[in-house]
């Protein structure tokens, strides 16, 4: 679905408690399409991920590092910014209105992250088909060093989302 220009007017409910009368412009639509998949997404509430910036292709999120997410190290386990770099990947190749799942991503970790830790993954479109896109996610800390980078393909589905 492409909105050349606003067709519909509802209202958006956004998780900072407040609503918005927004029309189905792509980014309105990337918005709406992020905030009902992480409505469903257990696991990212799980992990305390907030929603900083949606937009077509691209998203932003983060979380705080906390204790019970580290390992016998006493650094993040790496399964913590893996988990918050396909969260973001998920909801940036899913922003256009087709439905997409990753079909290979990748990992490397660059600098540990501890306890109180705010770490920020940025999702950012590289190649897009009618079936394929792929992503590159950077995720840095609060003090903005590059903790990992990540790498997604994903295979766009015909279903779209409602």
């Amino acid at each position: 679905m492409f909105f050349s220009r606003i067709k519909y007017k509802e209202l958006i409910f956004t998780k900072f408690g407040y609503l918005k009368c927004l029309g189905m412009e792509p980014s309105i639509l990337a918005n709406k399409i992020v905030n009902q998949m992480y409505e469903g997404d257990a696991f990212s509430k799980w992990l305390g991920i907030e929603i900083v910036e949606v937009s077509e292709g691209s998203c932003e999120l983060k979380l705080i590092v906390r204790e019970e997410m580290t390992n016998g190290f006493k650094i993040a386990h790496g399964g913590i910014t893996y988990s918050l770099a396909d969260s973001a990947l998920a909801f940036a190749s899913n922003s256009h209105g087709r439905k997409s799942v990753s079909v290979e991503t990748s990992i490397s970790h660059t600098k540990s992250c501890v306890v109180g830790d705010e770490i920020i993954a940025k999702a950012v479109e590289k190649s897009i088909s009618n079936k394929i896109a792929i992503y590159e996610i950077t995720i840095a800390n609060q003090k903005e060093e590059i903790v990992a980078l990540f790498k997604g393909t994903v295979y766009r589905t015909s279903k779209d989302w409602e």
